[in-house]
Formats: structure tokens, sequence, C-alpha cells
């Protein structure tokens, strides 16, 4: 849940990227960083395995954004993807304010992708939230891949709850922008 510090007219927001392994995740937070300029990102930390980019979360800072007086700032996190790490997931989705979840277009993906979705809204119950009143962005990424799914047909596949879907390439940076700024303005209207 967001940190508001009345006194420094601030409030901090957290949000997630959560999905299957291999699905992103980790590749659209260091592509923002890339892209954001130097003033306005915290520092980006990674922890790395031999098996995967992120064994427990990256996080960053983004810089406060100014709305009605008030410094909006928001840290975005990933968690690991992969099987072993289920409480390690459950744990940084604690307290999250929006979520993008990463779909992976590939075909082959379409069942970890699913059960990612599933164990999302255990996680979700487990800390008695609701994803239809929680900001959730759905990006399917990979979506340039010769044999990738649409990315209609894998929203339709996973989207229950009509979350705003975007299609990506994220280790091109497309689609990448865009879903920050849905899930960042999600957040800030929910507060």
């Amino acid at each position: 849940m967001a940190t508001i510090n009345v006194a420094k007219r601030r409030i901090d927001t957290k949000i997630v990227y959560y999905g299957p392994g291999q699905s992103g995740k980790t590749t659209n937070l260091v592509n923002v960083h890339a892209r954001m300029p130097a003033e306005l990102r915290g520092d980006l930390r990674s922890i790395d395995t031999a098996e995967e980019r992120t064994l427990f979360f990256d996080f960053m800072p983004v810089e406060e954004v100014e709305v009605g007086g008030w410094a909006i700032r928001f840290h975005l996190y990933t968690v690991p993807g992969q099987k072993d790490y289920v409480r390690t997931r459950r744990a940084i989705l604690g307290g999250a304010d929006g979520i993008v979840f990463v779909a992976d277009a590939s075909p082959d993906q379409s069942n970890a992708n699913r059960e990612s979705v599933v164990e999302l809204h255990e996680h979700l119950t487990h800390y008695g939230r609701d994803a239809a009143r929680l900001p959730v962005v759905l990006q399917v990424n990979k979506t340039d891949l010769p044999e990738a799914r649409d990315s209609c047909e894998v929203n339709d596949d996973l989207n229950e709850a009509t979350w705003p879907m975007f299609p990506a390439m994220a280790i091109r940076g497309v689609g990448v922008a865009e879903t920050l700024a849905a899930i960042a303005k999600a957040v800030a209207w929910t507060l």
C-alpha cells in the first residue's frame, strides 16, 4: 500500500512486474531505467544467478512526479519467475499498489502464463486484495518472435478482468513505456 509522508507531501507507491520465468519482467525494468533521464531515476539493483537474471527483486525508485502539490514516487519491482521462488513472489507482491503482468507470447509458454495468473490471484487473496479493484496492466511480451501468438489471443486466454493490454517487445523497448505509463496513471488515480 502507498506510504504517505504528510510532512514532505510525498506518496511512495509500489508497482510489481509479475509473470512467469523468462517472460521479460527484468528486461522491462532495464529498458525503463536506460531510457529514463538520469535525474529522474534511482539506482537499478539486481541480483543475478546462473539460471535467471532475477533471484530476489529489482528495485528502481523513480523520482517524484508532482500531482496536486504532492510528489508521487514509483518504486518498481520484479519478481523471480522460477517455480522455486513462490514465497519470494508472494513477499514482493505484498503492499503492491499496481501490477504489470508480463505474459510471454511464445506458444510453449501458454501454460506457464496461465499458472502464473492463477498464482497471482492466490497471492492477492492471501493479502485480502482483489485484482478487479487493484490497478493491473497486461503486457504481452515477445510479440516479435516468429512463432508468437497474437496479442489478442493471449489477452483472451489470460485476461478475465479486462485489464488494459499492451503488446510489447521489451528487448527492443516497444510497448515498455506505454505499459509503465498506463500502470503509473492507474496507480495515481487510486490514491
